[in-house]
C-alpha cells in the first residue's frame, strides 16, 4: 500500500534536499542510500517511486533518523522562536484597527474564488497551463478553465487534477468544492471560537485530531499529524521525519488569523506562529505569519502596495522569505507578465512546486502586478504554475478584501453560490455565516 507523503523512501529523498538547504552535511547518508539502490531524487507530484523492498524501507527510516540528528548550520537570521523573530523585526506600521463586515465577507469570497480558479490545474506546470488555455481559446487566462474544445492530445499530455476536474471547470462549478485551502480557514475559525487568542499549539493539534480527516492532510501536515498520533511533543511534531517543514502548508492556514486582527499585523503574525509551529519551521512559519499579516492589513488598507508594505514588517528582514517577497515585488515593477514569470522561475525553479519560497514570490508578484484588480491578480497567480490554488486563494483573499464583493465581479462570485463544501464536521458552510463569525471574533479583539 502506498501512503503518499508518508513512505520512508519518499520522505528520505525530500529530506536530503531539505537537510542540504539547512546546511547539514548529507554526503555520507546520500552515499549509503544510493549504494543500497535507493533513489535520491524527490518525486515531483507526491506519488513517489514504486514501493521499496522491506530492507530498503527499513534503511530509509534509519537514514531519516540520522538526518534528523545532524546539526543544521547556524541561522541567526531565521530563528523559530517567537521572541527571537520579534527581535529581528522593524517597527510595525500604525494602521487603523476597525472591523468591516463587508471586507471580511469579501475576503472569504475572494479566497474561495481564487482557490477555485487554480484547482483544476494544480500540479500542472506553467507550460501545460498555457497550452491548455491556448487550445481552448482562453489565453491569457481571464475566466474559469474549461474542457470544452480541449484536443485529446493536450488533455492526455496535461491531465486535469483528478480530484478537481468534476467540480472546478466552467461547465460543472456548483458552489465552492471541498479543498484544504478552505478547510483550514474554517478550522482556524473554530479554534479561535473555542480557545480565543490565547490558544496553544497543542490546542491546534487536538483540534486536528477531533476534526481533520487524515486523508485530507498533505505534505507537512500529514507528517505532523502522524507525529501527533505518535505523541511526539511540539515542536518535534514539525521536524521528525518531516522534510516538508518549509513548504506552503502553514501559509494556507493563516488568513483567518489576520481577518480577526484587522490592522494589527504583529498580533495576526503571533496567532499564525502558534498554529504554524505544529508542522513547520523557519520559512514555513514565516510564510504563515506573512499571510496572516497580509490578511490583517487587507482589512484596513486602501491599496495592494500598502498591504504588502505592512505585511513585510513581520518578516525577519535578512531571511529567505523576505527576499522572495521583495524579489516578487521588484520583478512586478519591470516588463510584462511573461518576462516576470520567466524571472521568477529562473530564481526559484529549482524548488518543489509546493515550497513556500517560490509561492510567496508568486503571491507578491501577482498582488503587485494585478494592481488591485481581482481577475488579473488571481489569473497571474494561477498561470505561474506552482501551487496554483493555494497561491490564488491567498491573492484572492487580499484583493477581495480591498475591492469588496461587487469589486470581485459577478463572473467570479456567482458560481460560488455563496457556499463552501468541506470535509470538516458540519458539512457545507455558507460564506455569509463564516464571515459573520469571523467579524464577531474581530470585533472582540479591537479596542
Amino acid at each position: 500500500m502506498r501512503l503518499t507523503w508518508a513512505q520512508p523512501e519518499d520522505l528520505l529523498a525530500h529530506e536530503l534536499v531539505q537537510s542540504a538547504h539547512e546546511g547539514k552535511d548529507i554526503t555520507a547518508v546520500r552515499a549509503r542510500w544510493v549504494v543500497a539502490g535507493g533513489d535520491p531524487t524527490p518525486a515531483v507530484s507526491g506519488a513517489g517511486p514504486h514501493p521499496a523492498a522491506p530492507e530498503l524501507r527499513s534503511l530509509a527510516r534509519e537514514l531519516l533518523d540520522e538526518l534528523d540528528a545532524l546539526p543544521a548550520a547556524p541561522a541567526p537570521d531565521e530563528p523559530d522562536d517567537w521572541d527571537a523573530i520579534v527581535g529581528l523585526l522593524p517597527s510595525a506600521r500604525d494602521l487603523p484597527r476597525q472591523v468591516s463586515a463587508d471586507r471580511v465577507h469579501a475576503a472569504w469570497t475572494g479566497r474561495a474564488a481564487g482557490c477555485l480558479l487554480g484547482k483544476p490545474v494544480e500540479k500542472i506546470p506553467r507550460e501545460g497551463i498555457e497550452e491548455i488555455l491556448r487550445a481552448t481559446g482562453r489565453w491569457p487566462l481571464d475566466r474559469w478553465f474549461t474542457a470544452v474544445g480541449l484536443p485529446g492530445d493536450v488533455a492526455r499530455r496535461w491531465p486535469w487534477n483528478r480530484r478537481s476536474a468534476a467540480t472546478s471547470l466552467a461547465e460543472n462549478i456548483d458552489g465552492m468544492p471541498e479543498d484544504d485551502d478552505l478547510n483550514y480557514p474554517i478550522l482556524a475559525l473554530t479554534l479561535l471560537e473555542q480557545h480565543g487568542r490565547d490558544f496553544t499549539t497543542n490546542d491546534v493539534a487536538q483540534l486536528w485530531l477531533d476534526n481533520l480527516p487524515a486523508g485530507r492532510v498533505f505534505t507537512a501536515e500529514r507528517a505532523a499529524y502522524r507525529n501527533v498520533l505518535d505523541a511526539r511533543p511540539v515542536p518535534e511534531t514539525a521536524t521528525h521525519h518531516n522534510p516538508f517543514r518549509e513548504w506552503i502548508g502553514a501559509l494556507i492556514r493563516a488568513d483567518v488569523f489576520g481577518w480577526v486582527a484587522p490592522g494589527d499585523v504583529r498580533a495576526a503574525a503571533r496567532l499564525a506562529w502558534a498554529d504554524a509551529r505544529l508542522s513547520h519551521t523557519r520559512n514555513g512559519v514565516y510564510g504563515a505569519i506573512w499571510a496572516a499579516a497580509l490578511a490583517s492589513a487587507a482589512m484596513v488598507c486602501r491599496t495592494v502596495d500598502d498591504v504588502l508594505d505592512a505585511a513585510e514588517t513581520v518578516l525577519p528582514p535578512r531571511g529567505r522569505l523576505a527576499h522572495a517577497v521583495r524579489f516578487g515585488r521588484e520583478v512586478a515593477a519591470e516588463g510584462g507578465v511573461r518576462a516576470g514569470l520567466d524571472r521568477l522561475h529562473a530564481e526559484f525553479g529549482h524548488l518543489h512546486w509546493v515550497h513556500v519560497l517560490n509561492n510567496a514570490a508568486v503571491i507578491a508578484y501577482a498582488l503587485t502586478k494585478g494592481g488591485g484588480e481581482f481577475g488579473p491578480s488571481v489569473s497571474i497567480a494561477v498561470t505561474a504554475g506552482w501551487d496554483t490554488d493555494s497561491a490564488a486563494a491567498t491573492v484572492g483573499g487580499v484583493v477581495g478584501a480591498l475591492r469588496g464583493v461587487p469589486g470581485i465581479g459577478e463572473q467570479w462570485t456567482a458560481p460560488l453560490r455563496g457556499r463552501i463544501a468541506t470535509s470538516l464536521p458540519g458539512g457545507d458552510q455558507r460564506i455569509a455565516d463564516l464571515a459573520a463569525r469571523t467579524a464577531a471574533l474581530a470585533g472582540r479583539g479591537v479596542s
